[in-house]
């Protein structure tokens, strides 16, 4: 299926498609390619996972993910970290992870490059928080500013030095302050 820009699919038809380097996602019935991470944000991103692992994965109560597309509620979209409760990730027959993720995560971290809406970010992160996502992060690395977004409630900042930045309550156990975040950009 050759698709063009102006075209509109189904999620169906989109699901369809092959993948793309970067992932496009599926948004109100267009597709929305992602821009290709740069350092800054691989960087981040690479450091996040294995720290949020590090707390939630060795009991069996979560486990982040990178690039994983969520399709749920009419969209298809592709966080740059994905994190869910460990009840919530889909399984196959052999007890295996699932291809397939058809919710929402429980926590979802989006990182700003230098070429992307923030707008598109935030209206997936509210997407995510209307189906049942517990908590959204939006990182700014030029801005060295992380925003905090909670189901229905007013997202705070958090761009103080000393500031721990505010997690789930199942990820508790990671204590990260937002110099620390950023401090991982000068090593």
């Amino acid at each position: 299926m050759v698709v063009t820009k102006s075209q509109i699919l189904t999620l169906e038809e989109f699901l369809q498609l092959p993948e793309t380097k970067p992932a496009s996602e599926y948004i109100d019935g267009k597709i929305i390619p992602k821009p290709m991470p740069q350092g800054k944000h691989s960087l981040l991103q690479g450091e996040l996972v294995p720290a949020i692992n590090l707390i939630v994965k060795p009991q069996r109560i979560a486990r982040a993910f990178v690039e994983l597309r969520c399709t749920f509620a009419g969209r298809s979209i592709v966080p740059d970290i994905a994190v869910f409760t460990w009840s919530k990730i889909p399984r196959d027959a052999n007890g295996e992870v699932a291809n397939a993720f058809t919710a929402a995560p429980d926590w979802i971290l989006e990182i700003l490059s230098p070429d992307q809406s923030a707008t598109k970010m935030i209206k997936n992160i509210l997407h995510c928080l209307n189906h049942g996502t517990q908590m959204g992060w939006l990182i700014d690395p030029d801005e060295q500013t992380v925003i905090i977004y909670l189901p229905q409630q007013q997202p705070e900042i958090f761009d103080q030095k000393e500031q721990i930045l505010p997690v789930p309550d199942f990820a508790n156990g990671l204590n990260l302050s937002v110099e620390a975040l950023f401090g991982w950009l000068l090593e």
